[in-house]
């Protein structure tokens, strides 16, 4: 009997983890998460970041500079391409050369870039505040989604002030970038929302909500509800900036009035209307909830006692909680 022909050698296989075939299938989707969760946890780790304050608000409306004559309107939040209907140019509103919708469109981009001005001034105030802290990890760092706008402003404003800033965006769709005031070593960039949400919830002591659209609205609500419901094991001090804009969108005094809420949660969360308003808040709340602390007074003893007293024994290597506080409430 003739035997067969000796088969060809066999390629390599690759190894599981270095298969794109198989990272990028549905049958994976459990290590993506994971890597989601565990790829900025070890980062964040390295960096040294313990906790941030998260500012949201709307990536469409993009000021060229403090100065700019025009302004751009983006197609999409967090898109690199222009929105078809422009707003009109300030020397256009100003000889009357334009009507309808451009104008009003020009009139709301004047509006969110003051704004974005205010971010950019509190996120400065505030890293420059919070990199007076003393400890070993930086504090209460200004995060974003980091796209353009509000979100470029935050970050913007805390790069001025020589401080880290982080951003987390997301994968979409269409053509988009990170804006450049993000801190290179905390650019993310997240293919679930649900992972960049859960980013946004674990390490915030404080949310800074500036006008914004859906995503702002949705981010806003999901962390009042955890605040409400009480699945945060810390306190999260929530300010909703620009009073007139947030009461012409929506009405929560009527969701107390109505019973769907309590009266109780509508102090959640305050409104400000001014970048030293704001920061006086969040200073005053972070210090006394976190910086003075039950939690934060036992960390402090316990490293200090380390360090004084050679015969006790060294602490084991710190846990995620040990490094970034309080964070989700625990499991029952």
């Amino acid at each position: 009997m003739d035997k067969p022909d000796q088969p060809d050698p066999l390629e390599e296989a690759p190894l599981a983890y270095e298969n794109p075939g198989f990272l990028n299938s549905p049958d994976a989707r459990i290590l993506r998460i994971m890597a989601e969760y565990q790829e900025p946890l070890s980062r964040f780790r390295r960096e040294r970041i313990q906790d941030t304050v998260v500012f949201f608000g709307s990536a469409r409306f993009r000021a060229l500079d403090v100065a700019a004559a025009n302004f751009e309107l983006l197609a999409n939040t967090g898109s690199r391409e222009p929105a078809p209907e422009q707003p009109a140019s300030l020397e256009e509103v100003e000889h009357g050369k334009t009507t309808g919708q451009r104008l009003r469109l020009a009139g709301a981009a004047i509006e969110m870039a003051a704004y974005y001005e205010d971010a950019r001034i509190l996120a400065y105030k505030l890293a420059t505040w919070a990199k007076s802290l003393p400890g070993p990890r930086h504090r209460f760092v200004v995060t974003s989604g980091g796209g353009p706008g509000i979100m470029e402003a935050a970050n913007r404003g805390a790069y001025e002030a020589g401080a880290k800033t982080i951003g987390l965006n997301i994968k979409l769709p269409f053509e988009q970038q990170p804006n450049p005031y993000i801190t290179p070593s905390l650019n993310f960039d997240f293919h679930y929302f649900f992972m960049r949400k859960y980013w946004f919830a674990y390490l915030a002591k404080a949310l800074v909500i500036f006008p914004g659209g859906f995503g702002t609205l949705d981010e806003m609500f999901e962390l009042l509800t955890l605040a409400q419901t009480n699945k945060l094991a810390k306190k999260i001090t929530t300010i909703i900036y620009g009073s007139a804009y947030w009461k012409s969108v929506i009405n929560l005094d009527v969701l107390a009035e109505k019973g769907a809420i309590a009266h109780d949660d509508l102090k959640l969360f305050r409104f400000v209307d001014t970048p030293e308003e704001a920061f006086e808040i969040l200073k005053d709340d972070l210090t006394r909830n976190h910086l003075e602390s039950a939690y934060e007074r036992t960390a402090h003893e316990r490293a200090h006692r380390s360090v004084t007293d050679p015969s006790i024994p060294p602490e084991p290597a710190p846990t995620a909680q040990d490094i970034l506080g309080p964070d989700i409430a625990t499991t029952r």
